[in-house]
């Protein structure tokens, strides 16, 4: 039996099962959010929106409510997402969920990948003009090499 004859086709196992999309508000990760939700529809996925919202030790020293901005942005990337969802529901049957916890971008990512065992990720391209020197969270994810990793401009 060849190689080919021994891989046989499993009706409703082939396709990621959960696909996660790391959204922090920026334009381009809403557009990963909107690309990810489209690979979700089509494959029958669920699609695991993330946001970390990151934990600012220098703003916290300068007095500034820091827990508190990141909270309100949480809640506002929530709801923006749940009204996206809203006006589609009846068009497209979908099931996504919304996590969001506090950390660094990268870690949190790769925290909520693996304890949600997923299949891809989606973030949007860093809009930061030093990332292009330090490395953005989006490279920092390919580089890991756990799971294919979508990048949307």
């Amino acid at each position: 039996m060849t190689e080919q004859q021994s891989h046989r086709f499993e009706r409703g196992t082939d396709g990621p099962k959960v696909i996660v999309a790391g959204v922090d508000g920026s334009d381009s990760s809403l557009r990963a959010a909107a690309y990810a939700a489209g690979l979700a529809r089509r494959q029958g996925a669920l699609l695991a929106i993330v946001y970390v919202q990151p934990v600012l030790a220098g703003g916290a020293a300068l007095g500034a409510p820091v827990a508190d901005t990141t909270e309100e942005i949480a809640q506002d990337l929530a709801a923006h997402i749940r009204e996206s969802m809203e006006r589609i529901k009846g068009i497209f049957d979908m099931r996504w969920e919304f996590h969001t916890f506090r950390g660094d971008p990268y870690n949190g990512l790769v925290k909520a990948a693996d304890d949600l065992t997923a299949d891809a990720v989606v973030v949007g391209a860093s809009e930061q003009a030093g990332h292009r020197f330090i490395g953005s969270v989006a490279v920092r994810l390919v580089k890991a090499g756990r799971w294919p990793v979508t990048v949307v401009p």
